[in-house]
């Protein structure tokens, strides 16, 4: 099982190191799922799958984070969602990140532009942010899954 230690808090922010030395192995169903009719024949769970390894590339360079506010809920990420970041793998263009700007951490989806970076809100509400050299301005990682509960 995965263990969470929180290593620093900001006021937008609370990020989580990943503890793999245990593992925890849970009940896989082995056949897609329909969101139409459904099969009748799987009767049974006979799998197992263990999260870490499914979810977790990189363990020494993940971490936890969970999801304040509304700026990204167009992209599928709300308030409370748990994001996994991997600070190994090398930014691109519309990945989605953790940027540190000027004393803040935020998610955005990373946009060039010839000599231009952007950060875009995943939320009409609000504006593009362009980073300009005035700026601090870090890409801290790269998100690669968000978790939340079903909004149903």
């Amino acid at each position: 099982m995965t263990r969470i230690r929180k290593i620093s808090s900001f006021s937008s922010l609370t990020l989580y190191s990943i503890d793999l030395s245990s593992a925890l192995a849970l009940p896989f169903f082995q056949s897609l799922i329909s969101a139409g009719f459904p099969s009748p024949c799987d009767d049974y769970l006979d799998l197992k799958i263990d999260l870490n390894k499914q979810l977790i590339d990189n363990p020494s360079a993940t971490f936890f984070a969970r999801v304040t506010g509304d700026s990204m809920i167009d992209a599928g990420i709300y308030e409370g969602d748990i994001l996994i970041i991997d600070r190994s793998l090398e930014p691109t263009d519309q990945d989605i990140a953790i940027c540190y700007l000027d004393g803040e951490f935020t998610v955005k989806r990373i946009q060039k532009e010839k000599h231009h970076l952007y950060l875009l809100p995943a939320n009409p509400a609000y504006p593009p942010i362009h980073i300009t050299e005035h700026n601090q301005f870090l890409i801290w990682g790269v998100v690669t899954y968000v978790i939340h509960k079903s909004r149903v």
